[in-house]
């Protein structure tokens, strides 16, 4: 036995928010570390661009056309994961949005509610539905949600993102708390500011960059491939004493 196992030979994989980024990192990761990988997002066209990266691995890979905020949507998804790839071990939460920047008081209902049901409610209740895949296989599993810095400290701008990815931390703990005995480990990662597409806005702003920068203990940003090593340690063996943590990866901005 090895002392330290991260294979992930014979496991299935759903990542949410699988197209681009950080999210494709992940599904890739998986895929190298040995899963069959489905990834999910809205658009079908990146999807099939991530779907043929994770078969050049030589796994299954198989993408899924998901919005998720759309409860149907969601069990379609767990049911062809399920249909296709036949099984759901590990489910990565990954899909996320920020409509808007700016002081807290100018977010409208719309905004908010695309925030929370996109961050917190999807995330929420795709865990609930992966959940009964995992205990009906008898075998556990592993849940990795994606948070932020956002969500341990004031990131002033973001104050409706930041919020909703404090909710995840919290929701990483309860799951963790009450699913353990089912065999299903519930961790987070907390990126800070990582080069995306997604971020743009942030890191292409000269001052938001040299803040973030300055402040970090590497002197520099992140990369979206940075972040799928630590996703692979909590879907891993090598964590079978892990659950309910938060780790930030953020290049030491908050040591």
């Amino acid at each position: 036995m090895a002392v330290a196992d991260f294979s992930l030979e014979g496991k299935v994989a759903l990542v949410t928010g699988g197209s681009r980024g950080i999210g494709r990192s992940i599904a890739l990761a998986l895929a190298e570390a040995g899963a069959d990988v489905c990834v999910a997002a809205r658009k079908p066209e990146a999807l099939a661009e991530t779907t043929a990266a994770v078969q050049a691995t030589g796994r299954r890979g198989l993408a899924v056309a998901t919005n998720v905020r759309d409860m149907g949507q969601l069990e379609r998804l767990v049911e062809e994961t399920q249909r296709q790839l036949g099984r759901i071990d590990i489910l990565v939460n990954n899909a996320a949005t920020n409509p808007v920047f700016g002081p807290v008081k100018n977010i409208d209902e719309r905004a908010w509610d695309t925030i929370m049901n996109t961050n917190v409610k999807s995330l929420f209740f795709l865990s609930k539905l992966a959940r009964e895949v995992m205990v009906a296989q008898g075998d556990g599993g592993s849940i990795v949600n994606v948070s932020s810095t956002g969500g341990v400290r004031v990131s002033l701008g973001l104050g409706g993102y930041s919020i909703s990815k404090a909710a995840v931390i919290m929701l990483t703990k309860v799951c963790a708390k009450e699913w353990g005995t089912d065999g299903i480990r519930v961790n987070c990662i907390a990126p800070g500011l990582i080069k995306t597409e997604f971020s743009r806005a942030l890191w292409e702003n000269e001052d938001i960059l040299t803040n973030a920068t300055q402040a970090s203990a590497l002197k520099r940003i992140g990369l979206p491939e940075e972040m799928a090593g630590a996703v692979v340690y909590f879907a891993s063996p090598a964590a079978s004493f892990t659950t309910g943590q938060t780790l930030i990866l953020d290049g030491g901005q908050l040591a």
